[in-house]
């Protein structure tokens, strides 16, 4: 049996796109065991993704080289006797803590000076693997092995009876009418985030329709929800920073439908079959589509998008301004 140890990624996003890797491996291997190193942040990910046996939470800070500690660590995944390991980071980071655990093929693209710590090295063609996602399934498969048609769709397993204790515990109510899930952040930037007072004419607008409206975010988002609840009259369900990953999972599990930036809870809503709606600004659908074959994707190709800034470089956010609330209305419509 092969026993394949995979560097995850450190963004929600990449993560939740992490799935197709681990869904091809099954399909090429169905007797394979799973194990996953990554940040602490991204467990809950892991523990609704069915394939994979074990999750190792990487106890290293962002950046830190931390060379001790990773030698440590790799001499204890020695004694699990792993066969291969994929690494889905192209850090020379992450490629010390395989070869510290003397696993025999160590498969990664060529990335930062790591000759020797992978020696399954791939060359990256960005010109045919366009997609994230494309990226992380070729390293399930020999080298230059072609895609498989059809590449498996992440799929996040919920569990209704923790989403039903949540309504419970954050004083929600169980919904009778549908909910509109909104995701007003994105981490990365403000030439990501679709402007609060738009979200806030959409919210209101299903409020009228007699939809709940809740506001998904971490502690970060809180300015863009307040802001949210303040133009709907406190209307809305504010979970923003009151609830962990796995939380915010399983109670957009209850959501009819899900508007978002391009964000990892765009990837969870996609992953969890919600009729999502995306939006993209300064960054690029053909590189991280939402993996959902009937996502509603805004981008409006602007001769400057995408740049994939943190902030408009020209000042006018014209990419994201010129996506009209009424545009994301008739999608509703469209999709309800």
């Amino acid at each position: 049996m092969n026993k394949i140890l995979v560097m995850g990624p450190s963004w929600v996003g990449d993560m939740v796109l992490a799935h197709s890797l681990f869904k091809q491996l099954k399909i090429e291997q169905p007797d394979c065991q799973i194990t996953v190193a990554a940040p602490a942040w991204t467990l809950p990910l892991l523990e609704r993704m069915p394939e994979v046996s074990h999750a190792i939470a990487l106890p290293f800070k962002h950046g830190d080289l931390a060379l001790g500690e990773r030698f440590k660590l790799g001499r204890e995944l020695a004694k699990q006797g792993f066969t291969q390991a994929i690494l889905l980071t192209n850090s020379l980071k992450s490629a010390i803590l395989p070869w510290a655990a003397k696993i025999p093929v160590r498969t990664g693209f060529k990335g930062e000076m790591r000759y020797g710590l992978v020696n399954d090295m791939r060359a990256l063609d960005k010109s045919v693997l366009k997609k994230t996602v494309e990226r992380f399934v070729a390293l399930s498969l020999p080298n230059n092995a072609a895609l498989p048609a059809q590449l498996p769709q992440p799929a996040l397993r919920s569990n209704p009876a923790h989403a039903s204790q949540l309504l419970e515990t954050l004083n929600i109510g169980h919904a009778e009418n549908p909910v509109l899930g909104l995701c007003p952040g994105a981490e990365y930037g403000e030439a990501k985030r679709w402007p609060a007072e738009y979200y806030a004419e959409v919210a209101n607008h299903a409020l009228q329709q007699g939809w709940q409206v809740w506001l998904f975010g971490s502690e970060k988002d809180q300015a863009v929800t307040a802001n949210i609840q303040q133009l709907t009259q406190q209307r809305c369900v504010d979970l923003a920073g009151r609830t962990k990953l796995g939380e915010a999972i399983d109670l957009m599990s209850l959501c009819h439908t899900v508007i978002s930036n391009d964000s990892g809870l765009m990837h969870v809503a996609a992953a969890l079959d919600k009729k999502l709606i995306a939006i993209y600004g300064s960054s690029d659908p053909e590189h991280t589509p939402p993996m959902h074959p009937q996502a509603v994707v805004e981008y409006l190709g602007l001769s400057c998008s995408p740049c994939f800034e943190r902030v408009c470089p020209l000042g006018h956010l014209n990419c994201l301004k010129q996506i009209l609330p009424s545009t994301i209305i008739a999608d509703i419509h469209v999709s309800h």
